[in-house]
C-alpha cells in the first residue's frame, strides 16, 4: 500500500494530523507522512483522513 499527499492540493488545515497523528504531520504548512509511520497498522485512520480531507489531497493506492 502507498499513501501520498498531493502538495499542490494540500491546504495545511491539519485535519489529517488530527484524525491520524500516527501517520501525518504538518511541515512547512503542508501535510506529510511521517518517516516512521506504520501504514498497514494505521489503515483505518488513513482512510478516515482521506475521506474527510476537504480538498482530496490524500491518495491511497495498492
Amino acid at each position: 500500500m502507498k499513501v501520498k499527499v498531493n502538495k499542490n492540493k494540500c491546504l495545511g488545515c491539519g485535519l489529517c494530523t488530527n484524525l491520524c497523528p500516527q501517520v501525518f504531520e504538518l511541515k512547512n504548512g503542508r501535510s506529510q507522512i511521517k518517516k516512521s509511520a506504520n501504514l498497514e497498522k494505521n489503515l483505518k485512520g488513513i482512510k478516515q483522513a482521506a475521506e474527510n480531507c476537504p480538498v482530496q489531497a490524500l491518495e491511497i493506492s495498492d
